[in-house]
């Protein structure tokens, strides 16, 4: 589809990321998954791209400006990858450095920022916890002042890049119940008091590392505080929609490369005498397909326009994020119908893209809960 926003700096900040995925990515999209980890180098070429610099200042290794579309295209064309893992292990720097670039004080960002934008050390966002993913109202953690320090108690779950970060975003209780209850913390994962176990045995993301995180007593300089006390979520709750429209970007790309290779599996193999693709049943899968595609692709660029206005669509990403993963879960399963046996071999993305489909669903806020506030944010 032609895209009726691109510019020339977008089109040709697209076709790096597209080059860099193809040549630098996808080549190891098996070996990596395989292994369980992607090369450390890996993100300093990544920061190299200035695809963690949108929105954060160029004196921390940032763009010094922000580009929705922009974001956009490197989610959609790091897909091709062919490995949702490797992108994971990637970006799940990615939803803590704008609470550190927006919230922390000018020596932690002098400290830290640049060398987690550029790639050289990782950072992770704790929220999830393991009493309750969705339910950040109920968060157990808890951080109590103690003179010029707070201590932080608790757990939490699932978190990308949690075995390789170097720096954490930390939600913790400090007052009431509820949201406004909630501060914000950098803990560096030398803390006396912190540990880590992996979560391993995922079926998908395999390529990434994803872990538990433990606080016994955790000190912290009060100064480690982010922003204002007990408005920390309501602070970082902007930062979830660049995340949510960066999965729809991505399951955009999936969905793509699933197409793809469904398109060119049917063209080559022959039943009954004649191509699958001329078998009329194949010929309405792919028209399926690529229907789905094109849906979600315009109505990404209706997204990034608005957020380009300055005015955040919300409900709009909320809906597209949960019909993005609905349509990527469609495609994977097509995908893997037209491929039949050869599709359910590890090795290629059709397989590995039909494990990944799950996370997308829930990764960034479950289709549950982007139902339930896509109506809220309609007013209802």
């Amino acid at each position: 589809m032609l895209r009726p926003f691109e510019n020339e700096e977008r089109r040709q900040f697209r076709e790096t990321c597209r080059r860099f995925a193809e040549t630098e990515l996808q080549p190891f999209a098996n070996e990596w998954d395989e292994a369980g980890e992607i090369p450390w180098e890996m993100h300093e070429k990544v920061g190299a791209l200035g695809v963690w610099g949108f929105g954060v200042d160029e004196k921390y290794g940032g763009l010094g400006m922000d580009d929705v579309f922009m974001r956009a295209a490197w989610g959609e064309e790091a897909a091709r990858a062919h490995n949702g893992g490797t992108l994971a292990a990637l970006g799940g720097r990615s939803i803590s450095i704008g609470p550190i670039h927006k919230l922390a004080s000018q020596d932690i960002k002098d400290r830290i920022l640049k060398d987690i934008v550029l790639g050289k050390k990782g950072s992770s966002l704790g929220i999830t916890e393991p009493g309750g993913g969705s339910d950040v109202a109920n968060m157990q953690t808890t951080a109590r002042q103690d003179g010029n320090h707070w201590v932080i108690n608790g757990a939490k779950t699932f978190i990308t890049g949690g075995m390789t970060a170097d720096h954490y975003v930390i939600g913790a209780r400090t007052g009431g119940e509820g949201l406004n209850g909630i501060s914000l913390f950098l803990v560096d994962a030398d803390a006396e008091g912190f540990s880590r176990t992996a979560l391993d045995k995922k079926m998908g993301w395999w390529a990434s590392d994803q872990a538990s995180l433990y606080f016994d007593e955790v000190r912290v300089p009060a100064e480690n505080m982010l922003g204002e006390e007990g408005r920390g979520f309501i602070q970082i709750m902007h930062n979830f929609n660049h995340e949510r429209l960066g999965m729809v970007a991505q399951s955009l790309g999936m969905m793509r490369v699933l197409l793809e290779y469904a398109i060119d599996y049917a063209q080559q193999r022959e039943t009954f005498g004649k191509p699958l693709i001329r078998h009329q049943v194949i010929r309405h899968k792919i028209a399926e397909m690529s229907a789905r595609v094109d849906r979600l692709d315009a109505w990404l660029n209706q997204i990034c326009w608005l957020a380009d206005q300055g005015e955040m669509p919300v409900a709009q990403i909320c809906k597209a994020k949960f019909s993005a993963t609905k349509d990527l879960e469609y495609c994977a399963s097509e995908a893997m119908q037209i491929l039949g046996g050869a599709g359910y071999l590890r090795g290629n993305p059709v397989e590995r893209f039909y494990r990944e489909v799950k996370v997308m669903a829930i990764g960034g806020g479950s289709e549950e809960i982007m139902r339930d506030l896509a109506v809220r944010q309609m007013g209802l």
